[in-house]
């Protein structure tokens, strides 16, 4: 059976020693002290280690199951999902005019990781829902959002998002779903979804689909598209359940990994439901689930490879192989544990440091959301718009390669289903894949984002590499560590930047054939920018003479191996986007 134990010590060093949440001047932020936010994290983390973790294999083995079109979950889901209401963790940081506690997101994102690091099919469920709670906060009527939004917030109603068709991924204009105007000011839906997770479950009374369709007179293509509230079960006006809705369950997915999770074919036939926001203009409204999810992606790539991390280093430290080259570190037993040899440390050092990095970088991330919803600041808001991309495509891409390196740790008791491992790899792929799979993560980023608010948001991101050098620019400690390679590394951003901006217009494909690498060049770049910020921070606290020293001197180790070990890459990533389109378009499709 697999562990799990939440990094409180970790989140709240992020939180408070990089990201001074309490001082910050945003609504909500004052109340964050250390002992509050250590409150929240403890039962969270509890919840997490004690009820979702243990019940993460039982969703693996037993998955989903479709009986006479109503679908079961898991045994034991159904308990815990009522637990996680009655504890009002899926309103944590909703609107309290609905229900929710209204903490800043960045509370919400830090307990979000802890639930999806525990068992990702489970959280996925309230994860939606939040989704589809914030495209109606956003985009609903005053009527939608006193009709849905209070029975969301408190997950007694689930909500989903239905983009996909079986000939329609990632080209949402080629979609086919059809909706006729009614009398009544409703719509018929009539259409086909797939890989709807959560679709439906027998965990919620209503389940509230937000569903992507074509209305009449809105022209080809994606300009046609409006979004519709379709719920499973009608409304009545005292707000209950009513008539069951002409939609249905054609299917489960059988798939790789989220097992616990129910993944639907939805059948709309003649289905009612409601405009949200603007008529023909759904994909506006669909980019504010999106957006959230994307970052919760992310947040689900990095926080199963934490759990695949913190088995391999408990099985390391007790799995005894082998020699130490040095001598003998375990000379009354038959061998020495693994965590002894090289190999393993460097293993286990590629994985701690790159967790370490992203967990602030999504922190990060939500704390830059927060600031744009909470103070109307653009500039915020551009940033992470330009960094979305590189949170979801960077995280979710190492977030699977770290849980393979756990998984080898084991070696083929990695291999065996018995240990768990193979778990963490199988339910970290998907993320790689939805909320838009990461080669195209990569072309938004480098055909939209980079070029975005004629490049403001970019050269904002070089400034605060800029800043960070120059403010510490006297420490020789911090120079050769951290500084002289964070400038490297922003100098391939830069220089990487530049040759898309010189070639991307007489030569489209020498960009978009480099936009993978330069998605990872930036994530590199980021973290690298993170790592930094941390070692400022460690630096200042043992300075100080901080009560817990080897936390803190840990936290340098782990920076400076990231810094010397891993953000040299930009320079492999750049050479690869400066070789242009040729090498990768010179093969004639009919040669492969």
């Amino acid at each position: 059976m697999t562990i799990y134990s939440a990094p409180i010590r970790d989140m709240q060093f992020v939180l408070h020693d990089v990201l001074d949440i309490s001082n910050q001047d945003l609504p909500g932020y004052g109340d964050l002290d250390r002992d509050f936010t250590q409150a929240v994290l403890e039962a969270s983390g509890k919840l997490a280690s004690e009820v979702l973790a243990p019940l993460n294999a039982v969703g693996d083995r037993e998955g989903c199951r479709l009986e006479n079109g109503v679908v079961h979950t898991p045994k034991g889901f159904l308990e815990a999902f009522e637990q996680m209401r009655e504890g009002g963790w899926t309103a944590l940081d909703c609107d309290p005019e609905y229900g929710g506690q209204g903490m800043p997101y960045v509370i919400g994102l830090a307990a979000g990781e802890m639930f999806s690091a525990s068992n990702m099919a489970f959280t996925m469920y309230q994860g939606l829902t939040h989704g589809a709670y914030s495209a109606i906060h956003a985009h609903g009527t005053d009527q939608q959002k006193a009709t849905y939004l209070p029975r969301m917030v408190s997950c007694e109603w689930t909500g989903t998002m239905n983009l996909t068709e079986p000939h329609a991924g990632t080209d949402l204009g080629l979609l086919r779903t059809k909706a006729e105007p009614q009398e009544d000011g409703s719509y018929l839906i009539t259409g086909q979804k797939i890989f709807i997770s959560a679709g439906d479950h027998d965990m919620a009374q209503n389940v509230i689909h937000l569903v992507l369709a074509k209305a009449p007179g809105g022209g080809e293509g994606t300009r046609g598209i409006s979004l519709f509230i379709v719920p499973k079960f009608l409304v009545n006006e005292d707000g209950s359940p009513g008539e069951r809705n002409a939609l249905s369950v054609g299917n489960l997915e059988e798939k790789m990994g989220i097992h616990g999770n129910a993944t639907c074919v939805m059948n709309y036939d003649g289905a009612k439901g409601w405009l949200l926001g603007e008529l023909h203009k759904g994909m506006r409204a669909m980019f504010t689930m999106m957006n959230e999810a994307r970052i919760g992606v992310g947040l689900q790539g990095y926080s199963v490879a934490e759990a695949a991390y913190q088995n391999a280093v408990a099985y390391a430290r007790d799995r005894l192989q082998g020699r130490a080259v040095t001598g003998d570190a375990n000379p009354s037993g038959p061998a020495d544990p693994l965590i002894v040899h090289p190999d393993i440390r460097r293993n286990l050092m590629d994985q701690k440091s790159f967790l370490e990095g992203a967990r602030a970088l999504a922190f990060w991330g939500a704390h830059l959301i927060d600031r744009a919803v909470l103070a109307d600041d653009k500039e915020a808001h551009d940033l992470v718009s330009l960094l979305t991309p590189v949170i979801k495509g960077f995280l979710t891409d190492k977030g699977f390669e770290t849980a393979v390196q756990a998984q080898q740790v084991f070696g083929g008791h990695g291999y065996i289903e018995e240990q768990g491992m193979s778990q963490f790899v199988r339910d970290a792929r998907i993320t790689m894949i939805y909320e838009g799979a990461n080669g195209v993560q990569a072309l938004d980023l480098v055909g939209r984002k980079l070029a975005a608010e004629g490049g403001k948001p970019i050269m904002a991101f070089f400034e605060l590499i800029r800043s960070e050098i120059k403010a510490h620019e006297g420490d020789e400690a911090l120079k050769a560590d951290f500084l002289d390679p964070l400038k490297a590394a922003s100098k391939d951003l830069q220089s990487a930047a530049m040759f898309f901006m010189e070639q991307g217009m007489k030569d489209p494909n020498a960009a978009l054939a480099g936009s993978y690498d330069f998605m990872h060049l930036f994530g590199h770049a980021a973290l690298g920018l993170m790592w930094t910020r941390m070692a400022v921070a460690a630096r200042a606290a043992l300075a100080a003479g901080t009560e817990d020293p080897a936390f803190h001197e840990a936290k340098l180790a782990t920076g400076r191996y990231y810094m010397a070990r891993q953000l040299p890459m930009t320079a492999a990533h750049l050479a690869r986007i400066r070789s242009g389109a040729e090498p990768v378009m010179a093969l004639a499709a009919d040669r492969f």
